[in-house]
């Protein structure tokens, strides 16, 4: 028997000679498969081996920032030359190489951190022959510490000059180029780091989302209300109408589901005696994919005892314009082109009858009939399954007539209880439920309503529910036992609501699709070897 052969490397031309190509090599071959491989890599392969022949660490750990850019700029950006010569103060800054200028023996960069971006000066008298021999083969996309003192160049842009310069991370990959930097929305969402780095509005977007959803944790918490957790997996999902995704656990050997909404488990809190609870995090549906859905999204409900649903409308002006004014810095803002104001007081309150009429130019006889309702829906070219009811239809009506037009905030309430199945009917017409949803920019902004505390009732209308599923709605909600026990126990009357946070971060930031504010929205495989 013959033995197979050792496979013979690839050899890679580099513009080198030196002891270390060999350890890029895995580097090398991976983006000669991935058709990626030229002249720009081989450079920046050469330039690393060069770094490594002179005892240069292509990755440190060992240097430590004592100061951020804008720290810097906030105590020194207004200080004339005189005042930073008498000033004597060194600096320690770590960050991206974002530019480089070259005139033989002195260098400009820019070094960007977290808080912004500052220019640098390094100059072989100051450096001394080898170090700055050494920095000169450093690239646009590293990551450097550099420590120095401040002074104004002759087109007085304050810099600093440096006395120490260390490479702490090399980068192998070019950044985009600066004028053109990544164009294709894709490759912005699925390389999200670069995107980071090269788009400063980017990293705006997601610094204010952080500021949002901090703002609501102190706006609740401010009001008494605890923030709790709740199951990701669950064996009966519920809490809205979706499709949810499904899992096995392989120990206890059954099904489970990615929530589709907290609530059910939030709502039996309110059973336990925990009469304000809130829950900020993730929720999951098997559903489509558009400017406005990502299959994951982030949502915060919360539960307030003995509330009703006009006390939520209230609260819920309260908030927005709260955080309107945190982030924005006004309560009007602009979204696409439209301002839109958020301050309270400015919101418009209708019933759900009265904005299809008055919104959706609908007459009470088309919408009031269920053929005729239907036929219009049709005729608009939305289906109408088997097992729906007027309440169904009428807002298959409302979504194709009235929700485009709600671009100022619209409080829409009193929805239909064949649409509601876990909200409370109202004492005077028990055909509609307490329930309101916000519609901010032709969308919805966030639902609530006085919860159905009723057992019995409660019981009724999953049994209806699970009529509905049986008869093709895959986004009916299943019967929860459990949750009808625990309304058994007593669950105090209470007011919910959910609110997209998503959606708010995207009205916050005049951002057009939920993918702007997510940091990595779902997307397809990557197509090519790398993805086999």
């Amino acid at each position: 028997m013959t033995q197979d052969s050792p496979k013979k490397k690839k050899q890679y031309k580099l513009p080198v000679k030196s002891e270390h190509v060999e350890r890029f090599y895995p580097l090398l071959e991976s983006l000669d498969r991935n058709g990626e491989l030229n002249e720009v890599f081989k450079n920046r392969v050469a330039k690393a081996c060069q770094l490594l022949d002179t005892g240069v660490d292509l990755y440190p750990n060992t240097f430590q920032k004592d100061t951020d850019v804008k720290t810097i700029l906030d105590e020194y950006g207004d200080a004339d030359e005189e005042q930073l010569a008498a000033q004597d103060v060194s600096f320690r800054l770590a960050g991206r190489i974002m530019s480089q200028r070259s005139f033989g023996k002195v260098l400009f960069f820019h070094v960007r951190d977290r808080s912004g971006q500052m220019q640098c000066f390094a100059s072989k008298e100051d450096l001394g022959a080898d170090i700055y021999n050494s920095f000169k083969k450093l690239d646009i996309g590293d990551i450097v510490g550099v420590a120095g003192t401040l002074f104004r160049t002759k087109t007085g842009e304050l810099t600093l000059r440096c006395c120490e310069v260390m490479l702490l991370t090399k980068s192998m990959r070019p950044l985009p180029e600066k004028y053109h930097g990544l164009k294709d929305v894709e490759t912005r969402y699925r390389q999200r780091y670069v995107d980071l780095i090269v788009t400063p509005r980017t990293s705006e977007i997601f610094a204010k989302r952080t500021k949002i959803i901090s703002e609501m944790r102190r706006f609740f918490n401010d009001r008494g209300f605890m923030e709790v957790e709740t199951p990701l997996m669950q064996a009966i999902p519920g809490g809205a109408t979706a499709k949810p995704f499904e899992t096995h656990h392989n120990a206890l050997d059954m099904k489970l589901y990615m929530r589709i909404a907290p609530e059910l488990y939030l709502k039996r809190l309110l059973v336990g005696g925990f009469e304000r609870v809130y829950e900020i995090g993730r929720n999951f549906r098997n559903e489509g994919i558009s400017t406005q859905h990502n299959p994951e999204f982030t949502m915060c409900e919360f539960y307030w005892a003995y509330a009703t649903m006009d006390n939520l409308m209230d609260l819920t002006e309260e908030l927005f314009s709260g955080l309107a004014q945190a982030v924005c810095g006004d309560t009007t803002i602009e979204y696409q082109g439209q301002a839109i104001n958020l301050a309270k007081g400015a919101w418009t309150r209708l019933t759900f009858h009265e904005s299809l009429e008055k919104v959706g130019g609908l007459t009470p006889e088309l919408y009031n009939d269920f053929e005729a309702a239907s036929d219009y829906v049709k005729k608009h070219g939305e289906k109408v399954l088997k097992g729906d009811r007027l309440g169904k239809v009428q807002a298959k009506l409302f979504d194709l007539f009235v929700e485009p037009k709600l671009i100022q905030p619209h409080f829409i309430y009193s929805y239909p209880t064949d649409i509601s199945p876990l909200s409370r009917r109202n004492d005077q017409n028990p055909d509609v439920t307490d329930r309101f949803e916000l519609f901010i920019c032709g969308r919805e902004m966030a639902n609530a309503f006085s919860e159905l505390n009723d057992p019995v009732d409660q019981r009724l209308r999953f049994e209806e529910q699970v009529k509905e599923k049986e008869a093709g709605d895959d986004e009916a909600h299943r019967m929860d036992e459990d949750y009808v026990r625990a309304l058994e126990y007593g669950m105090p009357p209470a007011a919910g609501q959910g609110i997209g946070i998503d959606r708010l971060v995207m009205l916050l930031t005049d951002s057009p699709s939920i993918r702007e504010v997510i940091l990595f929205p779902l997307l397809r495989l990557e197509a090519g070897p790398s993805s086999a």
